[in-house]
């Protein structure tokens, strides 16, 4: 093809709207950190970290606006994309997991389909918790997108009610009826708690957030964190913590007001973080973050496990041990992102397969 019929063919494509679409740093910024504060309270336990940056609410409001753009598309077609994204990264690492269990002698029943489609959480061994105990997270995504056509619909039908109602759910299984202890009742309770920051990425991407007033959205999203951090405290005692990944219903309001208060900085204050093109590397490694994000994930919790023996050799070198911090967890925080630089290199490529991209070591 000569250069001339290229240079139409590209016109044709942005003229029918297929042109690439232009990443949001602001965005993709806030997904980074948010990776990063997943690893960090993984390798310390800090019970306060989702009270500084709940990161789990905004992955699921960022996963929102994205879904809601994709569904100018036929939702057929966006929900086979989406599951062709999300399956092979997962199946990959899957074999790995699976592989290692049933090494250790588990022995799984009939629910080891959820490792094929995790609909339900997949089942394992105590001995390999740590690292399956994540799969929440993608269990919740993949149903949040298999009923965003419904959920869509139904918000553009009353967009304010539907934002302020899709709390109601987790008030009620707190107040009014518990969800069954198994797979039914778990990821039930993980929908409620996130529906509200899920549908308020549809919010933000109808430009609905963008029109509502600053006081009215600035009062009702303090007033969520002042209820959700309350709850947290006032309940210390029954849950043993204040954590809010284990309260809840004080996860589900302090996400609401955080998450509400960050999208809509984004949309009053004009917050776009354009200038971070400039700072290269930095503006490189949010882009890896980006398109490594499934295998950031996915990866983190055994990278965080193999850090432990790897520090424990290096005990057995007499300069490590002198000159090393060999019992800080700083630095087994630092052996643990090593190998998810490691585990991004061999695997991150799957990604790019999953996308129908050519595959790369780094993006």
């Amino acid at each position: 093809m000569g250069a001339h019929s290229r240079g139409a063919a590209r016109t044709v494509r942005v003229a029918e709207g297929a042109a690439p679409a232009v990443r949001d740093r602001y965005f993709d910024t806030l997904r980074a950190l948010a990776l990063v504060r997943v690893v960090a309270y993984h390798a310390f336990g800090w019970p306060w970290a989702g009270l500084v940056f709940p990161s789990m609410g905004i992955m699921f409001g960022l996963g929102g606006t994205l879904i809601a753009r994709s569904l100018r598309r036929p939702a057929a077609t966006v929900l086979g994309s989406r599951l062709r994204r999300l399956l092979p990264p997962f199946w990959c690492w899957g074999l790995f997991v699976v592989g290692a269990m049933l090494a250790r002698g588990w022995m799984p029943g009939w629910q080891i389909v959820f490792w094929v489609v995790p609909l339900g959480d997949p089942p394992g061994s105590a001995w390999g918790e740590q690292a399956w105990e994540i799969l929440w997270y993608l269990r919740t995504y993949l149903w949040f997108v298999l009923l965003s056509p419904l959920l869509l619909r139904v918000f553009r039908l009353a967009p304010v009610p539907v934002l302020l109602l899709s709390l109601a759910p987790v008030v009620a299984f707190q107040f009014l009826w518990q969800p069954p202890e198994n797979r039914f009742g778990t990821g039930l309770l993980d929908l409620a708690t996130y529906l509200f920051c899920w549908i308020l990425g549809f919010a933000h991407r109808d430009g609905v957030l963008a029109r509502l007033r600053p006081a009215a959205v600035v009062a009702l999203s303090l007033a969520a964190l002042a209820y959700g951090a309350w709850y947290a405290f006032a309940h210390r005692g029954e849950y043993g913590t204040y954590d809010l990944d284990d309260i809840p219903l004080a996860q589900a309001f302090w996400s609401a007001g955080s998450v509400t208060l960050l999208m809509y900085a984004k949309e009053r204050l004009g917050i776009g973080l354009s200038g971070l093109v400039r700072l290269r590397r930095l503006d490189r490694l949010v882009a890896v973050f980006n398109a490594r994000a499934v295998t950031v994930y996915l990866w983190h919790e055994l990278a965080l496990v193999l850090a432990v023996p790897l520090i424990d050799r290096f005990w057995e070198v007499p300069a490590f041990e002198a000159y090393l911090p060999l019992e800080s967890q700083w630095f087994l925080l630092g052996v643990g992102w090593a190998l998810i630089a490691v585990f991004v290199l061999l695997f991150g490529w799957v990604e790019d397969v999953a996308a129908r991209k050519r595959p790369r070591l780094l993006p």
